[in-house]
């Protein structure tokens, strides 16, 4: 019984050491697969690449959403890549909106820091849940669905919002729609709206056609 338990047991040492990686840390002279960065080589990693400073500093909010999403994402902490995790800072000034958007890649934990702020998503089936969120809220958005986050306060907001993925990816509905170089009668056909509001939206947001 004894040598069994022996056998066992180095079997298990041998294929824990063998199974992963402590770690890949993005190299980002590389290009970004939907499975990630590939590893850095480890004799090239360092403390720095799990480290940042960069949600520490207050965006500036002078934009035309009056908003910042500040991201820290494989791409900008490399030491997430891989880890199925990743966080940003959101600045709202007063009357900021992070517009209808989605993360195909990951769901969504928001955590309200400062301000007030009401945030919603739509689900599969159309229906809409929606909650004005103050310091210390929390409010999930789950993966891929449409979602948004506008200032409810007078003044400055901010929230940190945490990923079940490395590289969440963003999509904004308004900038999907408008921001592209589609022609403006087939977005017409397809959003339901006239031509002139289309025209006028593609100016607003940099689209053309």
């Amino acid at each position: 019984m004894i040598h069994i338990l022996l056998i066992i047991s180095s079997l298990f040492i041998i294929s824990t050491h063998a199974a992963v990686q402590d770690f890949c840390v993005a190299d980002l002279k590389g290009q970004e697969s939907p499975a990630g960065y590939s590893c850095k080589s480890t004799i090239n990693v360092t403390v720095e690449d799990f480290v940042s400073s960069s949600l520490n500093i207050a965006a500036n909010t002078s934009n035309i959403i009056k908003a910042v999403v500040t991201p820290a994402f494989s791409a900008q902490l490399p030491g997430v890549n891989g880890l199925g995790i990743s966080i940003a800072r959101l600045d709202l000034a007063p009357g900021g909106v992070i517009p209808m958007h989605t993360h195909p890649g990951g769901s969504e934990l928001l955590l309200v820091t400062q301000g007030v702020i009401k945030a919603g998503f739509i689900s599969s089936a159309n229906k809409v849940y929606m909650k004005t969120l103050k310091k210390g809220d929390i409010m999930v958005f789950p993966k891929g669905l449409l979602h948004f986050q506008l200032n409810a306060g007078g003044v400055p907001a901010v929230a940190f919002a945490s990923f079940s993925s490395a590289s969440p990816g963003l999509q904004i509905t308004d900038f999907a729609l408008f921001a592209n170089d589609l022609p403006s009668s087939l977005v017409e056909k397809t959003t339901f709206l006239d031509n002139a509001t289309v025209r006028k939206l593609k100016a607003v947001l940099g689209g053309t056609g």
